[in-house]
């Protein structure tokens, strides 16, 4: 049985397996020393995330080279390192202070902020160290800038502290998201075709797509915020509005997000139009990402 042969479900828990696997690979196992920080960072690499990012980045180098690409797994891993060393510093008291993620305690309240702040550190270094391994300049630099802050995500975690109190604007709210969300989504995707030697054309598409579902991804975020509870959604719910945070519900209202929603998923299919069959899983996940209840 092939890849295009399995379920939505059973595709991704395959996919996930292998992202595990090449995980625990890469990342320095718990008896390594020093063995704490080992420890703190393989509690939350390993705490069930649902791995987005690297299945977009597979996804996508299948879809420009239309086949499997060799090496993508490794590429695709480092998002994950990048995406978990966010959330580690996410939760810390000083930024959204909250004690659940992935239906664990944070990471901070099993090894304490310093060692938190230190695993997030770890992960952030250690995606550079394997990604620099595959010698590829430009998938440094993909990473390095939607990771950063000229746009990319640490930009958009500050709009969004800095943004709390303010009057939430349409304005405001796009600057927070489309880097602090949209800027490692779109990036996944970005990598797994670059690593795949798409051409100019391809990138683009691939790129627009990524717009589409990473904007979907954060409205969709916004409003399971609102109407989850955290057992639902492994992390405390009705924290956006708690802390005053510039949501789509907030600008919006609920009704009018989820309408904003299917649009940016039509719009992410309409994106894909150039690569027929070969983009089924791609727009599959954009459908997943909207249609999510966690």
């Amino acid at each position: 049985m092939t890849l295009a042969d399995l379920s939505l479900k059973e595709y991704i828990a395959e996919q996930a397996k292998l992202v595990d696997a090449e995980l625990d690979r890469l990342v320095p196992g718990e008896g390594e020393e020093p063995r704490t920080i080992h420890r703190a960072m393989r509690y939350s690499l390993f705490a069930g995330g649902k791995r987005i990012r690297p299945l977009l980045c597979l996804e996508a180098a299948r879809t420009a080279a239309g086949r499997e690409v060799e090496g993508a797994l490794a590429v695709a891993c480092t998002l994950e390192m990048i995406h978990t060393y966010s959330l580690i510093h996410d939760d810390l008291p000083a930024l959204d202070n909250d004690d659940l993620r992935r239906g664990r305690p944070t990471s901070h309240k099993v090894f304490g902020e310093a060692m938190a702040i230190l695993a997030g550190d770890g992960l952030l270094t250690y995606a550079f160290d394997v990604l620099g391994q595959r010698g590829d300049a430009r998938l440094v630099l993909e990473l390095a800038r939607a990771s950063g802050t000229i746009g990319g995500m640490i930009a958009g975690q500050v709009h969004d502290i800095e943004g709390g109190g303010q009057p939430a604007t349409e304005e405001l709210l796009e600057k927070i998201h489309r880097a602090k969300t949209g800027a490692l989504l779109r990036c996944s995707l970005r990598m797994g075709a670059i690593h795949a030697g798409a051409d100019e054309a391809v990138l683009e598409a691939i790129s627009r797509y990524g717009e589409h579902i990473g904007l979907a991804f954060q409205i969709v975020d916004d409003i399971l915020d609102v109407t989850q509870t955290s057992e639902q959604l492994g992390k405390t719910a009705g924290k956006d509005a708690a802390q005053n945070k510039i949501t789509f519900p907030a600008v919006y209202g609920l009704e009018r997000s989820r309408e904003m929603a299917e649009e940016q998923r039509r719009q992410a299919h309409a994106a894909l139009s150039r690569f027929g069959a070969e983009a089924r899983r791609l727009r599959e996940l954009a459908d997943l990402i909207v249609d999510r209840t966690s």
